[in-house]
């Protein structure tokens, strides 16, 4: 078995393939949809287990708020389902896919929770990680596993549901999974600042997020982005996109909402103009942001930056005594997204504009393969954490074959 391409369609046959592949020595590539194939360094693996055999929902209770499907069904099509209901996945997972070159929609469950997916709904809703109830999995002994259950409280055992969350793979391979679902809010609306520099936005959103106004997002797009993104909702708003714009969403029942929408507007109107978008629009305008649309087109590098809220624009500030690249923020001022026309990666300026802002994550989201072949693309960690890192791996993957070199090299 060599050069080989495995398409198992039940749990057993994943088994099957992968005790093979660890008797062997036969490292495999993971892969669901593949929206988020471009993303980590180059696999190190000929063999590749393909999982999309392993889709299908399984089962749905919508008066229990609970969905269970397998690891390969598309999350678009989670989402349609959960919408005829009425409910939606809180965390607002996004997608990859345009960003880094390829179609919308082909993301997976089991490459959602991978990935530890989440939206500009985190602020308020987490991430994948906390709404995952249970898993079923083939770690990389060949021994299947099973972690939670298909209930909201459920404490039973060791949190290996969540322990899997964000590790692209590496530990074991996810076969099917529960989710916690929540109603989708009636109403929504979002409140539109123009005019801020970075610094000022910055603390107008962590304002507003400290406010009783409960917004469920918070982001700041600088100058000149947010022209062409979701063009008819800013137009129509009159709003140019020429200059910065700074928005607040809110959602629930309408009367909240209208409540809310004039206590945020009254702090708002402090620092600039207030325009209001309702409804798809927002829901629209979100989305672009969501999943990155500002930097979609070319395959130049783009990062995806973790920092306190309130050091986010400091953050861009520093960099800036380095580099030219364009930016925005998202999760208050928490969450900056970085492009470098230049197609230089620029990691040793990234990094140490994170240290210098009092430390954070960076993670290389786009560049070629040879840029991410030779590049830490996930942010180096401590000794200790590097030292439980390794430790996980070898309890869950002795031999090394899941998605071997995809965080770290040689691991």
């Amino acid at each position: 078995m060599t050069d080989r391409h495995f398409h198992p369609t039940d749990a057993e046959e994943v088994r099957e393939v992968v005790a093979w592949a660890a008797a062997e020595s036969q490292p495999l590539e993971i892969l669901g949809g593949g929206s988020k194939r471009k993303l980590g360094r180059p696999v190190q693996a000929a063999q590749v287990l393909d999982l999309s055999g392993l889709s299908g929902v399984e089962t749905y209770e919508p008066e229990e708020l609970v969905i269970t499907a397998k690891a390969a069904t598309p999350l678009a099509e989670v989402e349609r389902l959960l919408a005829e209901s009425g409910q939606e996945f809180a965390f607002e997972p996004m997608d990859y896919g345009p960003l880094l070159g390829g179609e919308p929609g082909k993301a997976t469950l089991g490459g959602m929770l991978a990935a530890n997916l989440a939206g500009p709904k985190r602020l308020k809703h987490g991430a994948a990680r906390d709404h995952v109830l249970g898993i079923h999995a083939v770690s990389g002994r060949g021994e299947v596993f099973k972690s939670g259950g298909t209930v909201v409280k459920n404490v039973t055992g060791y949190d290996l549901s969540r322990g899997l969350a964000g590790s692209w793979g590496t530990l074991a391979v996810t076969t099917a999974l529960s989710l916690k679902v929540l109603p989708a809010p009636p109403t929504e609306t979002s409140v539109l600042i123009e005019g801020l520099a970075d610094d000022a936005a910055i603390d107008m959103l962590c304002r507003a997020m400290g406010t009783s106004a409960e917004a469920a997002s918070a982001a700041h797009l600088p100058m000149g982005l947010a022209k062409g993104l979701a063009d008819p909702v800013i137009s129509e708003a009159g709003v140019t996109g020429e200059t910065p714009v700074t928005l607040v969403r809110l959602e629930g029942f309408a009367p909240s909402v209208e409540y809310r929408f004039e206590k945020l507007a009254k702090l708002a109107r402090e620092t600039g103009p207030v325009q209001r978008i309702d409804g798809d629009a927002s829901r629209a305008l979100w989305r672009a942001i969501r999943d990155v649309e500002p930097f979609w087109g070319d395959e130049t590098p783009v990062w995806r930056v973790s920092v306190a809220p309130a050091s986010g624009a400091r953050f861009v500030a520093a960099l800036r005594r380095s580099a030219d690249f364009s930016a925005y923020y998202d999760w208050s001022g928490g969450l900056i997204w970085l492009h470098f026309p230049d197609g230089e990666a620029h990691a040793k300026e990234v990094r140490a504009a994170v240290a210098e802002t009092g430390g954070g994550h960076a993670t290389l989201i786009r560049a070629d393969a040879a840029t991410r072949a030779g590049a830490d693309v996930f942010q180096p960690q401590d000794p200790a954490l590097s030292a439980l890192s390794r430790r996980l791996k070898a309890q869950f993957d002795p031999s090394g074959i899941l998605n071997p070199g995809r965080m770290v090299a040689g691991v």
